[in-house]
């Protein structure tokens, strides 16, 4: 059988770098033939997260030019994803490059709302000689949805099983949590809330480190109970889905607002907290909305994180909480595979959202084509 090949970029709101895989569809399982990882420049990881803070000057201009930024970065992702396999740009049907979303504001201020997604997928075309499939947000926005999470389907599609319900948690920069019925339910899915973004924030100001290896600086502190509950005070916890967000809402001045004796406190205790937020409202949705799943299969970078791993364990006894790794794909692999799944779906003129998670009006062929 001939390889169907799409490569698929993936960068979070981690803001940590590029996540790309070569992917094959031929099979009856998708096979990722490759991964590759590049980290983002200093300056356009700094522009990147200033654009995404509002009040900023000569917006525009400097989106423009940190699109350009990143899709240098896309493209060099993509030139060591080809050379590593020996594999031709003519042999790939399409990369999937969702861009560095900047802004996350489904049905607010006319009831659409916005999402915006950095990117220059012309320019990744250009530079590639390969055609690309972006933009898969807007148009689920457009048919009344958050945009968001749109992993949930190739969730389905990769992990789901027959003989029992699975959920899928991905921990990013924020955490997102798919429920998968056995046989052919409803999926559910949506945002749980901060995942690594407050983490990595606190990490980088205090001990310089662009993330908390293995949550072991989590480890030594001590949670503390008044800042935990004005954190889980927000009223995002309370909605019920579909709901999204992003660093829109949980940034650094959202913290900031909490952390009323943050001038007291140890800053490993405070690091410690944020570990415990972000595992407490991942296993409490995960209660609230997944009755009967006993199976919790973890991606994105928060499962390389030992201490939250242990946490989420802790608070959810009765489920096996396992990582991606151990059901095949590794877990800073599983959002790129699912970029390059859904640029194959755009391709193929199949819809790419489930209604049922993002409460859209129904199901969209998602994303902009830009040939090669």
């Amino acid at each position: 059988m001939a390889e169907e090949l799409f490569i698929g970029l993936m960068s979070g709101t981690s803001l940590d770098g590029v996540d790309g895989v070569l992917a094959d569809f031929s099979g009856e399982r998708l096979a990722v033939r490759a991964h590759a990882t590049a980290t983002f420049p200093v300056s356009l990881r700094a522009e990147l997260l200033a654009l995404n803070t509002l009040g900023g000057d000569n917006e525009l201009h400097r989106a423009a030019l940190a699109g350009n930024g990143l899709a240098r970065v896309y493209a060099g992702v993509v030139e060591q994803l080809l050379a590593d396999t020996g594999t031709s740009a003519a042999a790939i049907t399409a990369i999937g490059a969702h861009g560095q979303t900047v802004r996350h504001r489904p049905g607010e201020f006319d009831d659409v709302g916005y999402t915006l997604q950095i990117n220059n997928p012309s320019l990744v075309a250009e530079l590639t000689g390969i055609c690309v499939v972006a933009d898969f947000r807007s148009r689920d926005l457009a048919a009344g949805g958050q945009g968001a999470p749109l992993v949930p389907g190739f969730h389905r599609a990769l992990f789901a099983r027959d003989e029992q319900p699975v959920a899928v948690l991905n921990i990013g920069g924020i955490s997102n949590l798919s429920l998968l019925p056995a046989g052919s339910g409803t999926v559910l899915g949506f945002d749980c809330g901060p995942g690594n973004a407050l983490l990595d924030h606190w990490c980088q100001s205090h001990i310089g480190q662009p993330f908390d290896t293995g949550g072991r600086w989590a480890a030594t502190g001590r949670v503390l109970p008044d800042l935990l509950s004005r954190c889980l005070a927000d009223a995002y916890f309370a909605k019920s889905p579909p709901k999204s967000t992003g660093r829109d809402l949980f940034n650094p001045d959202w913290l900031a607002a909490r952390l009323l004796d943050g001038a007291a406190a140890q800053p490993a205790d405070v690091q410690a907290t944020l570990a415990e937020l972000t595992a407490m409202v991942c296993a409490t949705e995960l209660q609230r909305h997944g009755e009967g799943i006993h199976l919790l299969i973890v991606c994105g970078g928060g499962a390389l994180n030992d201490h939250l791993m242990t946490r989420l364990r802790a608070l959810l006894p009765a489920v096996q909480v396992l990582s991606s790794a151990e059901r095949g794909l590794p877990p800073q692999q599983v959002e790129a595979a699912a970029f390059a799944w859904l640029a194959r779906s755009t391709m193929r003129r199949e819809s790419g959202n489930l209604a049922s998670v993002t409460g859209a009006r129904g199901a969209r062929v998602l994303g902009a084509i830009y040939p090669a």
